[in-house]
């Protein structure tokens, strides 16, 4: 059996080719219906540690479910039972510490965890420090729920145009570029290039963002003591609107930006379109998350305040780990063709890639394997582009064997 995506000979029995991990048992040649990082699940899924946790999700997938699962409980029942100090710090270190975990579990940048976990969770964190407290000393109060309502919705007047203006712009466009500086860092460096990394970075940094948001926010629930029993469903609400939907968002929006900064093929793409797309995306999905919020939060049952946000939260937050699933199947997909490709030409010699979709190419390419694009064609339109693999330049040309009458070879037509 031939793999019909790379030509690689497989065995009978195969169902994906080893090389480039396609399904060759169906018809499903993008392999949509079997995500590359946990393939009983399919790409247009809504698991969220498979997402955000790829690397440790095929050995410890239970643990990092049942440590969410548990740590997120714990922010509830003590929030149900009024020790809202000890829930607002549970429910906002339980996501990064769980990350932070998975991290060294998997033994992440081994040579240099210190600067990773550095500069993508604790640079952020003191920006989000020095942000949150400049934004909330600008309307002169710490706000419980999140918004700039003033108190438990429904308790000021009705939006305020300012108000409004600080929640749905100000706050998730800034805080959008704060959560980019480390991870875009890191990325830069050769041995953080992958489009991997950049994601990963991205998922850290959202959800440092999140947590050190939540803590100065909230800083008069953390040192006001106990809030005794009165709405117990309003403050579990929101602690779980804090502490699980918030970093989730944040964390899969910028993670979306990052790996588009870092990109396919050699080296990472930088500041191009594709960057802009996926940080206006995170922008957009910030924006759309802290306007409902800040909407919500004047409906006059505070309860219902607090739930129609997490509701609205959490659509916002489909949407971005159906994206981020996307960005990573993708991702390796090209990690695959990239293998392929090394073993031909080696660890050391450099690789091409292919203009359009910058997978990489098989030396001696005339087409590119993943998008089918013609390369000959590519490089006539665009010569400063020319992408065709240095070993197809190299190699001294062989007489072509005699065609039959009629069926021209691609080089063939190419000289006439």
């Amino acid at each position: 059996m031939v793999c019909p995506r790379c030509q690689t000979q497989l065995p009978a029995v195969a169902h994906f080719c080893h090389h480039c991990g396609s399904d060759v048992r169906s018809t499903d040649v993008a392999r949509r219906k079997s995500f590359a990082v946990k393939p009983d699940e399919p790409v247009a899924s809504f698991s969220l540690v498979s997402t955000i946790m790829p690397r440790g999700v095929s050995e410890h997938p239970q643990t990092y479910k049942l440590a969410l699962l548990i740590s997120l409980t714990l922010a509830l029942v003590t929030a149900i039972f009024g020790a809202l100090p000890l829930a607002v710090l549970i429910a906002a270190f339980a996501i990064p510490v769980v990350y932070i975990v998975y991290l060294y579990d998997v033994n992440l940048w081994e040579d240099e965890p210190l600067p990773v976990v550095a500069l993508a969770f604790g640079l952020t964190g003191l920006l989000s420090i020095a942000f949150t407290l400049a934004w909330t000393q600008l309307r002169g109060e710490t706000f419980r729920i999140g918004e700039l309502a003033g108190g438990l919705g429904g308790q000021a007047p009705g939006p305020q145009v300012t108000d409004f203006l600080i929640a749905a712009l100000l706050v998730p466009v800034v805080g959008e570029a704060l959560r980019q500086i480390g991870p875009l860092l890191l990325a830069r460096r050769p041995e953080f290039d992958d489009l991997m990394d950049g994601l990963t970075f991205g998922i850290v940094s959202g959800v440092a963002y999140a947590c050190f948001d939540t803590v100065v926010k909230h800083w008069d629930l953390v040192t006001g003591g106990s809030a005794g029993l009165d709405e117990p469903g309003m403050w579990a609400s929101l602690i779980f609107l804090e502490g699980f939907v918030k970093p989730v968002v944040m964390g899969t929006a910028t993670g979306i930006a990052c790996a588009e900064f870092s990109g396919l093929g050699r080296g990472y793409d930088g500041f191009t379109p594709r960057y802009v797309r996926g940080l206006a995306e995170a922008v957009i999905a910030n924006v759309l998350y802290g306007a409902g919020v800040y909407l919500f939060s004047f409906l006059p049952d505070p309860t219902l305040a607090v739930l129609v946000s997490i509701v609205w939260g959490l659509l916002i937050a489909a949407v971005l780990v159906l994206r981020v699933r996307n960005v990573l199947h993708h991702g390796l997909m090209e990690a695959a063709l990239e293998a392929e490709a090394r073993e031909v030409v080696g660890d050391d010699a450099e690789l091409h890639f292919c203009r359009r979709c910058e997978m990489p190419l098989a030396p001696h390419a005339a087409f590119c394997n993943a998008c089918g694009m013609a390369l000959r064609v590519q490089h006539s339109l665009h010569p400063e582009r020319h992408a065709v693999p240095a070993a197809a330049e190299t190699a001294p040309r062989q007489p072509a064997p005699a065609e039959p009458a009629g069926d021209d070879s691609f080089y063939d037509q190419e000289e006439r």
